[in-house]
């Protein structure tokens, strides 16, 4: 409990004055110019109830002093009241610049005086509690915000390992065993961080892309409700099977909605628009829902533009691997259905890191999984 009253003026009349209208409250020390004021004030710092501070002193005076406790930050913590006679009004603002409380004048009027600094150290010593108990609420915060946010990366974790895990199954259904998934992420992430840059109309963020590109090892999961007669059939479908084929885009859907219960809202989000309409084409030509233009969700064409890519650029039993200046091509011309132009701008843009993206790496090869007329 702050208990001590520090009185600095030069004149010892003026000091036992006000003494001796205070020292049936406080703990009273005297202190005859600005030096031995500030030696005091240092060793009693979290005692100090208030600072009655003269201005015209000896040796160091009253604004010194004030400049030395605003550096060290004392201001804040102890009402200081300048006790003064002088009627200079630049001097006054001097004083208030640095932070004072109040200003006593001389000749005292000792009710007055008592009151006002008793008021000052209630109303400071109030604030100082309040600024406790702020802290204290703030570290508490922070340390749920830190565990809010450790559950939120776990649970991110946990995402993106359920979403590989089904990616997954369907890669393992077929009779190539591949990397589809993993070129698709990488194209994906290109693509993405290019419309990002070049169209930042789209509202893509670092964090959005992450979740995009999670979510795009989705894009062929309701592949696991295609039965194996026509998934892993080897010559072409007929048209009833593959009407049957391109409902996987439905069962996609069918697949997440079923779990998303146990993810975050984003992923949830994302893994829809792209299990539905990674098919749909610009000009409408596409399915299940025949969407046109930007009708069609943006992550939908990320992951739609890195699948006829990586389509084209990969090796089947039932194909070679397009050359990737040819497949770049291909593409922009059109073969492989209509994309936006801002997509084709941005995959014009990356070209270059599009072909490192398929690059085989430690000698495997690029081989995609089997697909009729991309379905």
């Amino acid at each position: 409990m702050r208990g001590k009253i520090l009185i600095v003026d030069d004149m010892k009349f003026n000091r036992q004055i006000l003494q001796n209208l205070l020292k049936d409250e406080y703990e009273c020390l005297e202190a005859e110019n600005g030096r031995v004021a500030l030696e005091l004030i240092e060793k009693n710092i979290d005692e100090l109830a208030a600072v009655l501070l003269d201005i015209v002193m000896p040796e160091m005076d009253g604004v010194q002093v004030l400049g030395h406790m605003e550096k060290k930050g004392y201001i804040d913590k102890i009402p200081v009241l300048m006790v003064t006679g002088e009627q200079d009004i630049h001097l006054v603002e001097q004083c208030f610049d640095h932070g004072i409380a109040d200003f006593i004048k001389k000749p005292f009027e000792g009710k007055m005086i008592k009151k006002r600094v008793n008021k000052l150290v209630t109303l400071y010593q109030k604030k100082e509690e309040y600024q406790s108990k702020y802290e204290q609420q703030t570290i508490a915060l922070r340390n749920q915000y830190r565990l809010l946010q450790e559950q939120a990366a776990k649970l991110r974790k946990n995402n993106e390992n359920i979403i590989d895990m089904l990616g997954a199954m369907v890669e393992y259904r077929n009779v190539e065993n591949n990397d589809h998934i993993v070129r698709i992420k990488r194209l994906t992430r290109v693509l993405a961080e290019h419309t990002m840059k070049l169209y930042p109309e789209y509202g893509l963020t670092k964090e959005k892309i992450n979740t995009i590109v999670s979510a795009s090892a989705l894009h062929d999961v309701g592949k696991i409700a295609i039965p194996d007669s026509i998934l892993l059939k080897p010559g072409k479908l007929t048209p009833q099977e593959f009407d049957y084929m391109k409902s996987h885009t439905i069962q996609g859907e069918v697949i997440v909605k079923g779990i998303a219960e146990f993810w975050e809202k984003e992923y949830v989000h994302y893994s829809l628009e792209i299990c539905r309409h990674h098919h749909e084409r610009y000009d409408g030509g596409g399915y299940p829902d025949r969407l046109k233009g930007e009708e069609i969700p943006l992550s939908a064409q990320l992951v739609s533009l890195a699948d006829a890519y990586d389509g084209l650029t990969g090796e089947r039993v039932y194909k070679d691997a397009v050359p990737a200046e040819e497949a770049y091509n291909m593409i922009l011309r059109g073969d492989c259905g209509i994309f936006s132009p801002k997509l084709m701008e941005c995959f014009r843009s990356a070209k270059k890191e599009l072909e490192e993206s398929i690059r085989p790496e430690n000698g495997e090869k690029n081989t995609d999984e089997k697909e009729q007329t991309n379905p």
